[in-house]
């Protein structure tokens, strides 16, 4: 992921509060399995 603008970054939607959230270096080799946008909401799982 070398060279993209921050615009075409990919993005999901976070599985806890249905926002869209992009792409991060620190998630370049686990972005498959990034299911929230933050511990916040990873943290919150349980409440919804």
């Amino acid at each position: 992921m070398q060279n993209i603008k921050k615009a075409n970054l990919p993005t999901k939607i976070c599985m806890v509060c249905q926002r869209p959230f992009a792409w991060r270096k620190k998630w370049e080799k686990v972005w498959d399995e990034v299911k929230y946008c933050s511990d916040k909401c990873r943290m919150n799982k349980k409440n919804k």
